[in-house]
Formats: structure tokens, sequence, C-alpha cells
């Protein structure tokens, strides 16, 4: 699959008039389109629902695109709830998902009438005590070990993952729960990450399927939904084909037909949570060409670094690179693209054939639109880029400034220094 940017050269050149390198760009148009491919794929369930993963990309302005269409949103910590909260989302629009979770956390979550997901048995106590009862409908997550595979492919290692119940812990946590008053179950699992093939979804759907069969006949409990959660991939190199939602809605649509229909549980809904497959590949991570370094290699440095984008750093994943202006050109020289932190893992590609770059160049990281930003941080002092919106209409939106110093320092602000820092005068100084 070609990867093409969906920004030129001259666009990125106006753009950076306003706003300077390194931003983080996002593709209204392209965003949109998903969500209704999604919508479509499995409108064959009526109680379908997308809950959007808030920690894959926690922009207030994306997350009210992603509303229009109903979709609900996928909490995993007290500011993602708080963050829902703002945009007007209450009960049931909200899925609060996750793992050794404190007091104050659920307490939240069952005060704006979350839907909770419990990642572990002992947490139906904690739950209890900190609420004061159990809610009437309720989910667990389920892990089954082992390795997941799909034909004869390991995907993941469930077995090997801190998340999720047994299948002896989730049938006893049923019954309890059952006790305590609970009356809506859900099922929850996350068995793979970042899938390429349109068999994950539906090989999933089967394994929770007959998983909710079993709960719903051992436990005598009311399965009211499935949550199908992530996983599902996007082709971050240019040697693999994009999943086919559509292929894959069919697919989890089969299997329900097959094993939940037959039983009488042909109401159960289905829910999912993705953030990568929905914003991934409509982000990108801008940044100019300010040196370059010849010794054992040869090294191109940008103006980001790993604050802006940690996957490289921390997975050693792969993100492709566009050298705007010279897409169509032979790939004939051989980098390391790096930022400038004092780590020799700040690296966006290593050994990576691109057209040769002269500095000044734009360089268009692919495919940032997911767990780019939301993974940042500040180590060596670095602060974190802009964030900015490509509307359907052409015209760029700033959704979110660039930090500025007094944003580092603003949790000095009770102490000594704080002032002297501020007389410095450079704390609205940009990036």
């Amino acid at each position: 699959m070609e990867k093409r940017p969906f920004l030129t050269k001259e666009q990125v050149k106006e753009i950076s008039e306003t706003y300077p390198t390194p931003f983080h760009i996002y593709n209204e148009k392209g965003i949109r389109e998903t969500i209704k491919a999604l919508k479509e794929a499995f409108s064959w369930n009526k109680g379908f629902k997308e809950y959007f993963a808030v920690k894959a990309t926690p922009n207030p302005y994306l997350m009210e695109i992603l509303r229009e269409y109903d979709c609900g949103f996928d909490c995993s910590s007290y500011a993602e709830l708080m963050l829902s909260e703002a945009l007007g989302l209450k009960g049931h629009d909200i899925m609060f998902s996750s793992n050794n979770t404190p007091a104050k956390d659920y307490a939240y979550a069952n005060k704006l009438g979350a839907i909770i997901n419990l990642d572990d048995i002992t947490h139906i106590d904690f739950l209890e005590e900190t609420i004061g009862k159990i809610p009437e409908t309720i989910s667990c997550r389920f892990n089954p070990g082992g390795l997941f595979k799909i034909s004869t492919d390991i995907m993941d290692n469930p077995g090997d993952a801190k998340y999720g119940m047994t299948p002896e812990q989730i049938e006893e946590a049923f019954m309890i729960l059952k006790e305590k008053g609970a009356k809506n179950f859900g099922i929850h699992a996350f068995l793979a990450s970042n899938t390429v093939t349109n068999e994950y979804y539906p090989t999933l759907a089967k394994v929770l399927f007959e998983e909710a069969l079993r709960l719903a006949k051992k436990c005598d409990v009311h399965i009211k939904f499935i949550n199908l959660s992530g996983g599902i991939g996007i082709p971050y190199r240019p040697d693999q084909e994009p999943n086919d939602i559509k292929v894959i809605g069919e697919g989890v649509r089969k299997v329900y037909e097959e094993v939940l229909v037959p039983a009488g549980m042909g109401d159960v809904e289905i829910y999912t949570e993705l953030g990568r497959f929905m914003l991934g590949p409509h982000g990108a991570l801008v940044t100019t060409a300010i040196h370059e370094k010849n010794t054992y290699k040869n090294y191109i440095g940008v103006d980001a670094c790993a604050v802006d984008l940690m996957r490289p750093a921390m997975y050693g994943a792969y993100h492709h690179i566009s050298v705007l202006g010279k897409e169509k050109e032979v790939a004939t020289r051989t980098y390391d693209v790096t930022g400038s932190l004092c780590e020799n893992n700040d690296k966006f590609a290593i050994d990576r054939q691109l057209p040769e770059i002269e500095m000044g160049d734009f360089l268009y990281i692919h495919d940032t639109g997911a767990h780019g930003y939301a993974m940042g941080y500040n180590y060596n002092g670095k602060l974190k880029s802009a964030e900015l919106l490509l509307q359907e209409d052409g015209s760029v939106k700033l959704i979110r400034r660039a930090e500025k110093p007094k944003d580092y320092f603003a949790t000095f602000d009770e102490s000594p220094y704080y002032e002297k820092l501020v007389r410095t005068g450079r704390m609205e100084e940009m990036k």
C-alpha cells in the first residue's frame, strides 16, 4: 500500500508560518470516513456502540467529532473521566476500563453512571466498599490464558498479560456479582494488539460468544453486551494491506448468528473500543530537518524528538517517513533520523532509505494519530508540540497549543523558586 501524506509541502510551509514545526496534525475528513465505515460494518447489531479509547488521543476537539456519530468513550483514569464529563457525557456513554484501580477513580466513574469493567475478581469487594453497592449493569474483563492464535499464527500471549480474569475467576465473579444485585452483565477482552488481519475480530468474537453462552447457562445471568475492545490495527508499513472493516463486521456477524442466535441470545449488544484504527492513520507528526551529521553513519537531526512520538524509541516501532515535495524521488540515501534527546534510542528511523534530505526539508511522519501526542513526556525539559486539525474545508485549526516553559514549571508554583523562574522573563516563550 502506498503511503500518501494528507498534506503537501506547500500546505506545510504555509501552516508553519503560524504554527512552527514540530506539530501533530489530524485529518478531519479521514476521521469522519472511518467512523462512518465502522458504524456501517456493524449496523446489523441494533445495540452496537463504539467507545473510543480516550487514551489513544485525548483531545476534546477530536472527541467532539466522534460524538457527532454517537460514539461513547472508553476511559481508564480519573483525568479521562474528567474529559468525558466536560464534553457532557454521563451514564452508559462512558465505559470505565482500568486495572489496579484507585478507589477515587471507581467513585468518580460511579458518580457519572459509567459502565464499570472490572479487571480482577478482588475488585468486587473493593468496588462495593468504595461506592456502597454493586451497580446493576457491570462488566468483567476476560483472559483465557495461553497463546492467542489465528490458524497457526501466534498473535499474542494473553497468558503473559496482566489484564483480566481466568475462566474460573470470571465464573465466580459473575456468581458473586449476581448475589450482590447485578442484573446485566458484560464481557470484555483484549487478546492481541495492532493486528493487521480481518480474522482477528471474528476469532476473538467466537471466543467471547462461546464464553458468554457458557456463563449465561452456568451462572443463570443476562449477558447484555460483549465488548470486543481494540486490537484492530493499521498498516504502519507500506507493504501491509489495511484491514477491511466491512469484512471484519461481516465476519463477526456470521459468528454471532452461529453461536448466540441459536441459543436465544440474539439481543446481545456488540461494543468496540477502538483508538488506533479510528485515528491512527489520520494523524501525522511534521518536523523540519535542522542538522546533518556524518560519522560512522549518516544522521538527519530534526526539531522533533521522542517526547513528540515515543513509539519508535519505546518499542522500536516503524513509522513511515515522507520527505514532503520529494515523494516521487528515488530513495538513494540511508539515514538515521534522530531527535535531540540525550538518549541514543531517540530515533524516528534507523538505516532508512530516503531521498537526499536538505536542511529545511519537511519530514512527514505517518500514522501518529493515536498513541502519538498522548504518550509524550518532558524528559530533558523538552516541551510538547502543538496539535492542529486540518478541517474538511482545508483550513487549519489549533486544537492544542504548544507547551511553554510556564507549563513545564507550573508545578513549582508553591515553591520559592517559581518567582525566580518567572523573573527570567522567558516563561511565555514558545517552543
